[in-house]
């Protein structure tokens, strides 16, 4: 049973919660930086618990709970955004009822997939957890018909991406091996359903070896969470510059080895959490 929580003291200098199964919302942290740079940030990398795409919904909530409270009883955060298409489709609903502060989801970029593609087939690059969401499921359903989808789950992507294992063989025939099954399927527009698959955006370019349209949502949720702190009047002095710290339950090496690959234009402080 989760109690209903509250941020009452939260106000316009608090910072803004983000939080990820691992690495791959730093690919929405880029878009808010860029977007809100005055804002300070507080990143949490649950990777002790990366891919959720593999987990059931109980478990993702379980773990967003944890990581929100962590945030705002450590933080006094403002705002959350769940930079995760897995934990987004899996719970968001539920997280707004229990927490009294904005809540800002990953939403699949369907919509302008479907305005782009020329051929109305389009392919989706996600995890499990994602596709097979029910929320999911019904924003397809509502579009099908003018257009089909390609589905394909990328089994091992998420897992070599955390590693900062971007450009190796292994991971470019996990790439490969699913973008084969989307060109038989003549698509001509790519959904990026999941942030760690941001990091990739290249090697799906090399691979078409053409200027195909590849949509990922980064942007579009920074531009909602502008909206949002407007509207709940929480916009940081924008005189200022502001801070990231990245939160991470992973104690070994690795975060800091993978940071420097995913992330080499970012300042931010790494601390670690239980």
């Amino acid at each position: 049973m989760h109690a209903k929580k509250t941020n009452l003291a939260m106000n316009n200098l608090s910072p803004i919660g983000i939080f990820d199964s691992g690495v791959g919302g730093l690919s929405v942290v880029n878009n808010i930086v860029n977007l809100l740079p005055f804002e300070n940030l507080v990143y949490v990398a649950d990777s002790k618990y990366a891919p959720y795409g593999s987990r059931s919904k109980e478990e993702i909530f379980d773990r967003s709970c944890v990581i929100i409270n962590y945030l705002i009883q450590s933080y006094n955060i403002k705002a959350i955004v769940v930079a995760c298409n897995t934990a987004t489709a899996a719970c968001i609903n539920e997280l707004r009822v229990l927490f009294s502060i904005p809540i800002i989801g990953m939403e699949p970029a369907i919509k302008p997939a479907n305005r782009l593609s020329k051929n109305k087939r389009i392919g989706i690059l996600a995890t499990s957890g994602t596709l097979k969401s029910s929320k999911f499921i019904a924003l397809l359903s509502h579009y099908e018909g003018n257009s089909e989808f390609f589905s394909q789950p990328c089994h091992g992507l998420v897992e070599e991406i955390e590693k900062g294992l971007i450009d190796t063989s292994k991971t470019r025939a996990i790439i490969n091996k699913n973008l084969s099954v989307l060109k038989r399927k003549k698509i001509d527009v790519i959904i990026l359903g999941c942030t760690h698959f941001v990091f990739i955006r290249h090697l799906i370019k090399e691979f078409f070896n053409e200027d195909i349209p590849i949509i990922d949502t980064g942007l579009a949720v920074a531009k909602r969470l502008l909206s949002q702190l407007e509207e709940n009047n929480l916009l940081m002095n924008r005189s200022l510059r502001g801070k990231l710290i990245i939160c991470t339950n992973d104690d070994s090496k690795q975060p800091q080895q993978t940071l420097k690959t995913l992330a080499p234009d970012l300042k931010y402080k790494l601390i670690t959490f239980n």
